[in-house]
C-alpha cells in the first residue's frame, strides 16, 4: 500500500505487504522486503497527525517488520535514512531520527525518537539507543547494548548499560583506514578512554600530544559537543 502523498525513486522495489503511509519520499534503487512499513504515525502522545515527513536515501534496503516513522512538530519534523543504509528485520528508527549513510542496523536494533546516527555506524542485534544520543561515525554497538550516553566514534561498545570497550579496528581497516591514522586514533583512545584522567585533561591531551587527523578531529569534537556524556 502506498498513500497518495509518498514519492518512490527509480528502481526501487517494494515486496507484497509493504505499506509506505505519510509524506515520506524513497529515493531510488531501494529495496522494501514484506511487511515493512514506512512513514507511519510517531509514538509520541503530543502528535496530533501535523505534516512530517520520513525521507531515505538511494539504494536504502529495509527487511521484513522494519519500521521508521516519521517525525514530530516539536522535533525535525522528518526522519532521515540516508544512502546506502540497511535495516534488518524488525529493525525500528522512530520519530525525528537521523540515520547517516552506509549505517547497518541488525535485526531488532531500536533507536527512540530524536536519535543521531553518523556514517557507517553499526548496530547489533537488539541493541537500543535512547533518545536524544548520538552514535558517532564508524562506531560498532554490540548486540544487545542497551545505551544511556553518546556512543563515542571509531570505537566498540558493549552491555547494560553500555561502556567502551576498544577502538573499532576491525571496522576501521575494513573501510581502508591506513596505519597511520589508525595509530593517531589509538593515542587519542588511549587518552579519552584508558588514562584514568578527567575528561577535560584527557582532551587537552589529545589535542597537544596526538597528531591532528580528520579522524582525531572528529572524535574530540563529538566528544566535546556531547549533552549527556559519552560511553567511556
Amino acid at each position: 500500500m502506498v498513500g497518495p502523498e509518498c514519492r518512490i525513486g527509480d528502481g526501487t522495489r517494494l515486496d507484497s505487504h509493504v505499506v509506505v503511509v505519510g509524506f515520506t519520499e524513497i529515493g531510488e534503487g531501494g529495496h522494501l522486503h514484506p511487511f515493512a512499513v514506512m512513514g507511519g504515525a510517531p509514538q509520541d502522545r503530543k502528535y496530533h497527525d501535523e505534516r512530517t515527513d520520513v525521507i531515505l536515501g538511494d539504494d536504502v534496503v529495509v527487511r521484513e517488520h522494519a519500521t521508521v516513522h516519521r517525525g514530530t512538530a516539536a522535533g525535525r519534523g522528518r526522519t532521515t535514512v540516508d544512502d546506502g543504509s540497511l535495516l534488518m528485520a524488525y529493525a525500528h528508527v522512530a520519530h525525528d531520527c537521523e540515520v547517516g549513510a552506509g549505517v547497518v542496523m541488525a535485526n531488532g536494533a531500536t533507536l527512540a525518537g530524536h536519535v543521531t546516527v553518523e556514517d557507517h555506524a553499526v548496530l547489533g542485534g537488539y541493541a537500543a539507543i535512547g533518545q536524544y544520543l548520538g552514535v558517532g561515525e564508524a562506531a560498532m554497538v554490540a548486540a544487545g547494548a542497551m545505551v544511556e550516553q553518546d556512543v563515542p566514534p571509531y570505537c566498540t561498545v558493549a552491555g547494560d548499560r553500555a561502556r567502551v570497550r576498544a577502538l573499532n579496528t576491525v571496522g576501521l581497516r575494513r573501510r581502508g583506514m591506513g596505519d597511520d591514522k589508525l595509530a593517531a586514533l589509538r593515542a587519542a583512545f588511549r587518552l579519552l578512554f584508558r588514562s584514568r584522567q578527567p575528561l577535560a585533561q584527557a582532551l587537552e591531551a589529545v589535542e597537544r600530544d596526538v597528531e591532528s587527523t580528520r579522524e582525531v578531529r572528529h572524535l574530540v569534537a563529538f566528544v566535546e559537543a556531547s549533552r549527556k556524556g559519552v560511553c567511556r
